[in-house]
């Protein structure tokens, strides 16, 4: 946005002021409570509402200042939508502590985190050997003590993602059943892009009109849904021999293990922007795991346990966090568990993969959460 010269009231009133004692043949009254500054107090309020509309008018009229559905707005002239939210999706487990008759958990049953913030529903998976069409549901025959099916976020966003463990609420009661966790994480939902994403996003798509580069490429697979992150690696193939003419994109939807739909739908946008007679090929990322280790010390002002989980969590979500071919920082694991707390005194026998160095990775890989030991 241009710079504006922006006055304050006080400015205003005294720049009035001044004015009308430069032209006034005598003296003028300007103490508190008189007519004369009484006057100029309200021009200078009405000058204000008039430099914040102007603010406003420029802040909304271009694509780089504005914000929310301004700029939503903005980029419909062009017909170029903000990609949405998804929802967070996993498995839970329903347990029982007597199995001597059938139960059945029907869809649509609701399970809820510990602390209640979130619900999930329980959708349908017709490869379960469990579910039943004609019951609605699943049916867990006499003498099976457990069942494990999907659910689905009731809202969608990154406020879904769950931890292990943590989904540990039968939200009203089904008849047979008594508790329900979940054993893996639930990490797909997605916030609706953002603004500066949208922008970035913008630019690609403005730079991807002349189809067959690059940028045009990048823009087809980043549209392809949210968290979507990719390498291309020119002139040569994935063993990384020399050969002209070819390229092949390595591309991840953020669990570090694409599904072989998800590299179907990459394999697709690459083929609808790509030159003709270049050829390409599409690949999963190689996944590198961390596993971490330490040990943090912490004041009596908090219950050490609690704060261990917090710490955990927290290094879980950075390493989620990191992108293709993005280095995982030996120091940078430090730094998150004393950032959780002012508590903890001191963090000691770091390890990152039994060794004490930065975890590196190539453009063909992305590092992911293994074991995160925290005492």
């Amino acid at each position: 946005m241009a710079a504006l010269n922006i006055k304050d009231f006080t400015t205003l009133v005294r720049d009035q002021v001044t004015a009308i004692q430069g032209r006034a043949a005598g003296l003028v009254d300007f103490t508190i409570g008189s007519l004369l500054r009484a006057i100029c107090e309200s021009n200078a309020s009405v000058l204000q509402w008039i430099q914040q509309l102007i603010v406003t008018m420029l802040a909304t009229t271009r694509a780089s200042t504005s914000s929310g559905a301004d700029l939503d707005s903005w980029m419909a002239d062009f017909g170029f939508l903000r990609l949405s939210a998804s929802f967070a999706t996993g498995s839970v487990t329903y347990s029982r502590f007597t199995a001597t008759t059938p139960a059945l958990i029907p869809i649509g049953a609701l399970v809820a985190s510990a602390d209640g913030s979130q619900q999930y529903a329980v959708i349908i998976d017709t490869t379960n050997p469990l579910y039943s069409a004609t019951l609605n549901g699943y049916q867990l025959p006499a003498g099976t003590a457990s069942a494990t099916v999907p659910v689905m976020a009731s809202v969608a966003g990154a406020a879904g993602n769950a931890l292990v463990g943590t989904v540990t609420v039968i939200v009203g009661s089904i008849s047979g059943l008594d508790i329900v966790t979940n054993s893996a994480v639930f990490t797909n939902g997605v916030d609706p892009e953002s603004d500066s994403a949208f922008r970035a996003r913008f630019i690609l798509w403005v730079q991807s009109l002349s189809k067959g580069t690059k940028a045009a490429i990048g823009y087809a697979l980043s549209s392809m849904q949210q968290g979507v992150t990719y390498t291309l690696t020119e002139n040569q193939d994935y063993s990384g021999n020399l050969l002209y003419g070819y390229f092949y994109a390595v591309v991840d939807d953020g669990s570090g293990a694409p599904s072989s739909g998800f590299l179907v739908t990459a394999a697709a946008a690459i083929e609808s922007t790509r030159a003709f007679t270049t050829r390409y090929g599409v690949f999963p990322p190689v996944l590198v795991t961390a596993n971490v280790s330490m040990t943090i010390a912490t004041d009596a002002s908090v219950t050490h346990s609690v704060v261990v989980a917090q710490v955990t969590a927290a290094i879980q979500s950075y390493i989620t966090s990191l992108r293709l071919g993005q280095l995982l920082p030996y120091t940078q694991i430090s730094a998150i568990a004393y950032g959780v707390s002012p508590a903890i005194t001191n963090v000691s026998g770091v390890l990152l993969n039994s060794a004490v160095a930065d975890l590196g990775a190539t453009n063909k890989q992305v590092i992911r959460p293994g074991i995160v030991a925290v005492a």
